[in-house]
């Protein structure tokens, strides 16, 4: 998507394209998390004094979450939607600032709770490398709880974070947590967890109602400024190349991301996949179907169309599918234990 800002006034077409967006986000995405949200994405959609507005920035930046995480940090009215949209449109100047300044860097520590099936599988130890680190929260999966389904929790009984995920197929829920040696990431914005204005920026990002999400969110901070991760700015492509040389000898490396290469052009996508595909580490990724198209051709199982799900891939090969927010992972019945190299 372009970065430019649109100087030209906007077609009809273009407006219905972001309507579109927003509908989207609110029967897919927020519907059954917040119905907040769901209600002021379903008002924008129907506003055109606001989707002219949204018009006129970069379309990255005209993303749903962005605006209403935006228009929370700034105070905006949420219990009437045409008391937000008329507060939107009158302090459009600041909330269009902030929407350009900052990124949804919404760094759910829950979406650990897929991934560890995965990390803990692998040989061990781990040295990980986060791709859209934002303030590193994820790269902690052997410092939180995990509980799946009704099971025995397992890890560290005095973490300040439980993440509870259900499961369904085959899940190969392992019974110690990973060994992590060494954890480290690149963003394009690193948060730092230590910052108050960072924090309280990943705070205005947790969606509206949810209270157990905000009190995880908390935690991990928490946990991150106890242990300090790495994280650089930098492009990805580079930035990853160099991360893995400092790698120490003896601990299988470990790219991984999660929802974030969908904010990168189709063209940026493909580049990262041949950088990836080229370095001697195992890969992992979990983004929305729509960002690697050929995992589609190679799912053993249709991508449900009634939620929001992404697919979580080893090495390119398809495993699971998972819930955006780690709350839930389904098994592919043929993924197997997927520990050897393809």
């Amino acid at each position: 998507m372009s970065s430019q800002r649109s100087s030209a006034p906007a077609t009809d077409a273009e407006l219905r394209t972001i309507a579109h967006e927003y509908r989207l986000f609110a029967e897919r995405q927020a519907k059954g998390h917040s119905s907040v949200y769901e209600t002021l994405s379903a008002a924008i959609a129907g506003d055109q004094r606001l989707l002219a507005l949204l018009h006129a920035l970069p379309s990255v930046k005209r993303q749903p979450n962005l605006l209403l995480a935006a228009a929370r940090h700034l105070g905006a009215p949420l219990d009437s939607a045409r008391e937000f949209l008329t507060w939107v449109v009158r302090h459009w100047g600041q909330v269009s600032s902030l929407m350009l300044a900052r990124m949804t860097q919404t760094n759910e520590s829950a979406r650990c709770a897929t991934l560890l099936p995965v990390l803990a599988a692998l040989p061990q130890p781990l040295a990980l490398i986060e791709v859209g680190a934002s303030a590193g929260l994820c790269l902690y999966p052997d410092r939180y709880r995990y509980r799946y389904n009704q099971s025995q929790a397992i890890g560290p009984a005095d973490s300040p974070v439980t993440l509870s995920c259900r499961t369904t197929g085959p899940v190969p829920i392992p019974r110690q947590l990973p060994d992590v040696v060494w954890r480290t990431g690149v963003d394009l914005n690193p948060l730092d967890p230590s910052d108050p204005e960072d924090a309280s920026w990943l705070e205005s990002l947790v969606w509206p109602e949810q209270a157990e999400r905000l009190q995880r969110l908390r935690g991990a901070l928490d946990v991150a400024r106890e242990e300090p991760a790495h994280v650089v700015r930098g492009d990805l492509n580079e930035t990853v190349r160099n991360l893995l040389a400092q790698a120490p000898k003896g601990a299988t490396p470990v790219i991984f991301h999660s929802a974030v290469l969908a904010y990168l052009s189709p063209e940026a996508r493909a580049q990262f996949a041949r950088t990836v595909r080229n370095l001697p580490c195992r890969w992992i990724s979990n983004e929305a179907p729509s960002v690697f198209p050929a995992l589609l051709d190679v799912l053993p199982e249709p991508a449900p169309t009634d939620r929001a799900t992404f697919v979580m891939a080893l090495d390119e090969r398809p495993i699971a599918f998972t819930g955006p927010h780690g709350e839930l992972l389904h098994w592919f019945v043929d993924a197997g234990l997927p520990v050897a190299s393809e």
